[in-house]
């Protein structure tokens, strides 16, 4: 690890003004990401700008019956509200799903979106990687993938987002806010991660040198009566070979409304608008799930090592839904 200087913000324009001093500058929130690429190479800032002690750290109700979360607020908080857990509950139980007990002490929302995959080749720094040095390709695709993307990937990136909690976002159309040097602005989560194209290395339309504030989760009924699942290779502490959120509204088995977000899958969370075209106004049934994941997944373009992941995505789809069905039937 390289020299870097360290200074702690005390306001988000002070913070947002030390990042666009020194362009090798990061933001340190609480690290569980950045310093571990800091120990391999792959991240080397001049600076760290510590944003842990900003007035970011609240989470609230807002006027329409949404929810604001600050961008400092830890995983472990986050999950424990009551308003998530009584509103969002998928978005609880897919914080719980990430990481151990003391890595969500740690992480913070802000961070857990800025979170850079965990492909093998991108933190070994002997192996080419265009996400991490553009134009050297990418060693995954005739590699080790088996747990790489099945959706929206390119030759030039098969690497997937790590994050479970982006996920629940993505399902529940989740808004981010930030402060930059030209004043506050928001993205869409659908907006704020950019396709991989041919420049994985540019993962976030955040304006350069933005500080994320926080999350805004739009009122949505449906979301009362969600759930996530995650599968992955060891009983915890481990990141998903496929993840799904699930929100459902079924009313005399007809399905009213639905939201889909699969984890695990590309470089983004991925928003299942196929499957929830299909489904809604249809059956609540197995038959008609299974239906509606397939018609998601046929824009599935596996490896050869990853084509797991479209039977497992369409399990999941199927069951969840049906759990979701059979709950609401009670």
């Amino acid at each position: 690890m390289r020299d870097f200087a360290y200074q702690r913000a005390h306001d988000v324009s002070g913070a947002v003004a030390l990042l666009g001093a020194d362009p090798d500058a990061r933001y340190l929130g609480g690290g569980t990401n950045l310093v571990d690429l800091m120990k391999t190479g792959v991240e080397r800032p001049a600076r760290l700008v510590d944003v842990r002690e900003l007035p970011l750290d609240g989470i609230e109700s807002t006027a329409d019956g949404g929810l604001r979360v600050g961008a400092t607020v830890t995983n472990s908080d986050l999950a424990a509200h009551p308003e998530v857990r009584r509103s969002y509950p998928a978005l609880a139980q897919a914080v719980l799903a990430g990481a151990s007990g003391q890595l969500r002490n740690m992480a913070t929302v802000g961070g857990n979106l800025l979170q850079r995959t965990r492909c093998g080749y991108f933190t070994d720094l002997s192996k080419p990687c265009n996400k991490r040095a553009p134009g050297t390709g990418c060693s995954a695709v005739e590699g080790e993938h088996h747990n790489h993307a099945i959706l929206g990937a390119t030759e030039h990136c098969v690497a997937i987002h790590p994050s479970d909690m982006a996920v629940a976002l993505a399902a529940f159309d989740a808004v981010v806010t930030y402060e930059s040097a030209d004043g506050t602005g928001e993205l869409p989560l659908a907006e704020f991660y950019l396709p991989v194209g041919d420049t994985p290395h540019l993962e976030t339309a955040l304006p350069t040198g933005a500080l994320i504030t926080g999350v805004v989760l739009p009122p949505a009924p449906v979301a009362a009566h969600s759930r996530y699942r995650k599968v992955r290779e060891r009983a915890s502490y481990a990141f998903a070979i496929g993840s799904i959120t699930g929100a459902l509204d079924v009313r005399d088995g007809v399905v009213r409304e639905v939201r889909l977000a699969f984890g695990a899958v590309a470089s983004r969370p991925w928003r299942a608008r196929e499957a929830e075209r299909v489904l809604t106004g249809g059956p609540a049934d197995a038959e008609a799930f299974a239906a509606a994941a397939d018609a998601e997944l046929a824009a599935a373009r596996p490896l050869p090592h990853n084509a797991y992941k479209v039977t497992l995505l369409r399990n999941l789809v199927v069951a969840l839904l049906t759990e979701l069905t059979e709950e609401a039937a009670r």
